[in-house]
């Protein structure tokens, strides 16, 4: 069955969380002990309605406080599909736990509260999709109930996003007016807005085209782990464990493995206990090579005539996450698909106003949630690819080496 992982994104009390209380609920997906601890908890707080965001809200401090902190992740199914949805903070000092949330999305739902149009976060958020590539974006307007379900409120704030969307680089957008908390348009199609003609928001999410997006043509496959048994069963077994992150590996396929440049062929694909006739992204599998080539972990098996090339300055895009400022000449480890070096932070260009989308370049450090253009230069080559060719092997996050804290995640212009 096709899987759709997607995000929710928009400003504080939008009604995130309430939204997919709503999906799990209307596509009977939650368990009847489940929503009966929600019902009680929301009669003891004196509410006369389910809150459904406590489906998603599980710390105690996000329960107190009516938002959300961390990302939640929820799993659910339809007949048609599987999804898995990444429920991201609104609050902008949550930011970083946000382009965690989206950065393996397939689309991203940006929510608006029909009353209050779009805010400042309503647009960093959409900024971030796009500079993430996420492919598919969702802008759902939700509370129509608080707002009369009114065409003309609706209509206000489709333009204004649409003629905002025009300076980013969003491949698909679709407009969908909601209420969570009633239900409307959520999975069944509402009969207050019948002026309404588009889909409904699970109708949307069960038909969007996602095979289409993951790159099919360029052959990566980063090399996790080095499987060799030694067993009485498996004394000659010796293959290379992994996700594939592009293209379509085949038995018989002629190969390179990176950095060494030995090549070899395929001469077989395990995927758990049996063999398949080919891999695509995002199967996890164990390639067998003809050869006996060193390979071990942080290498890469590529075609032999569409293989990256190593690099060692990078030009990327950086999402700063911690307090601690963002400056010229820091030190930090860096790790790009299964392999981990060092960085030197060599220059950075600019930083980025996620609400203007100007370019301060008289900046001379990225604090906490800002995005900025920088220059790396790397201890041993990376093998990677442009971002907008590929988010695996175009992504990597930095490391504090004195605390191993993620500090920042990055997406790679260009390589050299």
């Amino acid at each position: 069955m096709d899987l759709l992982r997607f995000a929710t994104a928009g400003s504080v009390d939008d009604g995130k969380s309430t939204l997919i209380g709503r999906l799990l609920l209307d596509s009977k997906s939650i368990f009847a002990d489940q929503l009966e601890a929600v019902e009680s908890t929301s009669k003891s707080k004196g509410y006369d309605y389910t809150d459904l965001a406590l489906l998603t809200d599980g710390l105690r401090s996000e329960r107190e406080q009516g938002i959300t902190i961390d990302v939640a992740y929820r799993y659910f199914a339809t007949p048609n599909r599987k999804f898995i949805i990444a429920d991201t903070p609104g609050h902008v000092q949550y930011t970083r736990n946000m382009v965690t949330g989206a950065s393996t999305a397939d689309l991203g739902l940006v929510l608006v509260d029909a009353r209050q149009g779009l805010t400042e976060q309503s647009r960093r958020h959409a900024v971030i999709l796009s500079l993430l590539r996420v492919p598919h974006l969702v802008l759902a307007v939700n509370k129509m109930d608080l707002v009369d379900y009114s065409q003309e409120v609706y209509d206000k704030i489709h333009n204004e996003f649409t003629q905002f969307a025009t300076k980013l680089n969003i491949p698909d957008l679709e407009v969908i007016p909601i209420s969570a908390l009633a239900g409307d348009n959520v999975v069944n199609r509402s009969e207050n807005m019948s002026w309404y003609s588009g889909p409904t928001l699970m109708h949307h999410l069960e038909n969007v085209h996602v095979a289409s997006d993951r790159d099919l043509i360029d052959a990566r496959f980063p090399v996790q782990y080095v499987v060799r048994p030694k067993s009485d069963e498996f004394h000659d077994y010796r293959g290379y464990a992994g996700m594939v992150a592009g293209g379509v590996l085949k038995p018989g396929d002629e190969v390179v493995v990176l950095p060494s440049g030995m090549t070899s062929k395929i001469s077989k694909i395990d995927l758990f206990d049996k063999e398949v006739t080919e891999a695509f992204p995002p199967m996890s599998v164990t390639v067998h090579l003809e050869d006996d080539v060193d390979v071990s972990r942080g290498d890469m098996i590529a075609r032999v005539k569409n293989a990256p090339q190593p690099s060692q300055d990078i030009d990327a895009m950086i999402c700063w996450m911690t307090t601690t400022p963002l400056k010229p000449r820091q030190k930090l480890a860096i790790k790009h698909t299964t392999r981990t070096a060092r960085a030197l932070v060599k220059d950075i260009q600019y930083r980025l106003d996620v609400n203007t989308l100007h370019r301060d370049q008289e900046t001379k450090e990225l604090g906490v949630n800002e995005i900025g253009r920088v220059q790396l230069r790397t201890t041993v080559p990376l093998l990677c690819d442009p971002y907008s060719q590929n988010r695996t092997t175009g992504s990597f996050i930095l490391i504090d080496e004195a605390t191993g804290v993620t500090v920042g995640a990055g997406m790679i212009n260009q390589a050299n």
